[in-house]
């Protein structure tokens, strides 16, 4: 679809939903191309299961207090 600036100013709320629903729109200003309007596509959402696998390493002892701390659990 093309249409002219004023066009635009006059019927910017129809055309961005045109846009939006996945019309090019292209705008002219003096009969030359000026502007082209798109949807922008959604970006795809990554998964997150799993993206730390073979990142994280835990000691088997973890959780196994020192001789450090037999003061603190007496």
């Amino acid at each position: 679809m093309n249409i002219t600036v004023a066009e635009m100013k006059a019927n910017v709320s129809e055309i961005l939903r045109k846009a939006a629903n996945g019309e090019e729109i292209a705008i002219t200003k003096h009969g030359k191309p000026y502007v082209k309007i798109i949807a922008e596509k959604p970006a795809k959402k990554k998964s997150l299961h799993g993206a730390m696998k073979g990142k994280i390493w835990m000691a088997d002892d973890f959780d196994e207090l020192g001789p450090e701390w037999d003061e603190y659990i007496k």
